[in-house]
């Protein structure tokens, strides 16, 4: 029996500090290959032609291309518009246009050299303004009270913009996956993954496999925080792909630069903050528009922008208050899952127009806040 104040020993505890876990980048199965992928080095551009050489590959290589993909070409997610694999255009540096496997990791890395791939460049989107004129990724609106008439009765209008760049989880182990095909037809797959139904749903998805033929299991997780909640569908599918094509378990890790060059971070954000307040301080009326950057594809970019809406007045009552959210399409790596979920960057936006506010009234920045903080029996523009 537990009580309050005890300190119970972490189950999983003993076995990381002695070194006994088993992460996915420590499991072997036998006759185990590795897998690589071939990635863009352009941000856009239509793909006039891949081939692949066995005569220039180390031996035993086999490769895969979108036309092997037995199911949808798309990471099931909250849509599946993310493509597995790059099939006519690529759009990121990074995106994954073929997949390779060979005896060793070594091997692997060797084997993508007989890909010829020719690229027919196109102009990219990769500002904020070039964004501007993209069909946007997801939109959402959030009006409480009648702001027109918020700013008409404040003493002072204040305007500010708040930029913050991409984050990198940096979680100490990197994206790994290992897949084997049984000899009933199921697949099964081992990694480091936050949500293993996210992955099941989408492995049965691109493979084109009823989901009680997909299996899919956790391994020691080294660090996600939320890293390991969308992507690892991705690269799950590429290692089962690959498994299919060769008939044997392979697995693939992702050393860190190839991570960081590839994987989801945190959006960018652009916060446009518009508000008016009372002499004294009290705020009346807030008009907010919240951009954020969600790269090539939508991923989890729709309920990232939600929480970022949800959360954008900061702990502060305000009477009138009309938020307008985007997600903006850009020729970069998709955004996605990290912790706090689009939150961080519009409180972070609101915390410093509050220190903005009190420059320009001359008031001290905690006491405003104090002034404007919600409590008991206060309203939130969500109604909550």
């Amino acid at each position: 029996m537990v009580r309050i104040g005890d300190s119970p020993p972490r189950p999983d505890g003993w076995a990381k500090v002695t070194g006994g876990a088993k992460y996915v980048d420590d499991l072997t199965l036998p006759g185990m290959l590795h897998g690589a992928t071939l990635r863009s080095p352009h941000p856009r551009a239509r793909i006039v032609s891949l081939r692949f050489d066995p005569a220039l590959a180390p031996e035993g290589a086999v490769a895969v291309t979108a036309r092997d993909i037995p199911g949808v070409n798309g990471v099931r997610l909250l849509d599946d518009s993310w493509p597995v694999l790059a099939d006519g255009m690529v759009h990121y540096v990074g995106d994954a246009v073929a997949l390779v496997a060979a005896p060793t990791r070594e091997a692997a890395r060797r084997a993508l050299k007989a890909f010829t791939v020719e690229y027919e460049p196109l102009p990219p989107v990769l500002t904020w303004e070039e964004a501007e004129g993209e069909e946007p990724l997801c939109t959402l609106l959030l009006e409480q009270g009648d702001p027109d008439r918020g700013f008409a009765e404040a003493a002072q209008i204040v305007e500010g913009v708040y930029h913050c760049g991409h984050q990198e989880h940096i979680y100490i182990e990197c994206q790994g996956m290992l897949a084997w095909f049984e000899p009933g037809g199921s697949v099964e797959v081992m990694g480091s993954m936050q949500c293993p139904f996210y992955v099941h749903h989408a492995l049965a998805h691109a493979l084109g496999l009823p989901e009680d033929k997909v299996r899919v299991r956790p391994s020691v997780i080294g660090g996600g925080f939320g890293g390991k909640e969308d992507y690892p569908s991705l690269i799950a599918i590429h290692a089962a792909l690959l498994a299919r094509a060769s008939r044997r378990p392979v697995k693939m890790v992702y050393d860190r630069h190839e991570d960081i060059l590839a994987t989801t971070k945190r959006h960018p954000g652009r916060v446009r903050l518009r508000t008016g307040v009372a002499g004294d301080g009290r705020l009346i009326a807030m008009e907010i528009e919240v951009d954020l950057d969600g790269g090539a594809f939508r991923t989890l970019s729709p309920v990232v922008l939600s929480r970022g809406v949800l959360h954008a007045t900061g702990a502060y009552r305000c009477p009138h208050v009309k938020i307008r959210g985007r997600v903006l399409r850009t020729n970069t790596p998709p955004n996605g899952a990290f912790r706090g979920f689009g939150a961080p960057q519009t409180i972070y936006a609101a915390e410093r127009h509050m220190d903005r506010i009190g420059r320009v009234l001359g008031i001290d920045p905690l006491t405003l806040r104090l002034a404007n903080a919600v409590g008991p029996g206060d309203s939130l523009a969500t109604g909550q």
